[in-house]
């Protein structure tokens, strides 16, 4: 299996959870911590954890420190597709429109 087919699984398989879907799109309007993700969509914490982990992996989200807390973002790669692009999130192998993710 090929590098990109291997990112590509991992993006698919990412996206394939609705919950991961409505984080994804939470993050494209603004950058958020743990707590305000798990508010602002109803979720615990530690699911909302556990979801943001497998969007890292994949590759589709990326976190900094600030100060004690962490904060998760659209990775830059897609940050500047979307720019681009507008409502387009392109993956490279595949590509989903932004505004026909589950809210």
């Amino acid at each position: 299996m090929t590098a990109m087919a291997a990112d590509c699984t991992d993006i698919l398989k990412a996206l394939a959870d609705r919950t991961r879907q409505r984080l994804v799109r939470a993050l494209i309007e603004k950058d958020l911590g743990v707590n305000a993700l798990s508010e602002q969509l109803g979720i615990s914490q530690y699911n909302t954890s556990k979801h943001l982990r497998v969007l890292k992996q994949a590759g589709i989200v990326d976190v900094r420190a600030d100060a004690q807390r962490r904060e998760y973002f659209i990775a830059a790669v897609f940050r500047n597709r979307l720019d681009r692009e507008g409502a387009l999130l392109d993956f490279g192998c595949c590509s989903f429109r932004v505004d026909q993710l589950h809210a």
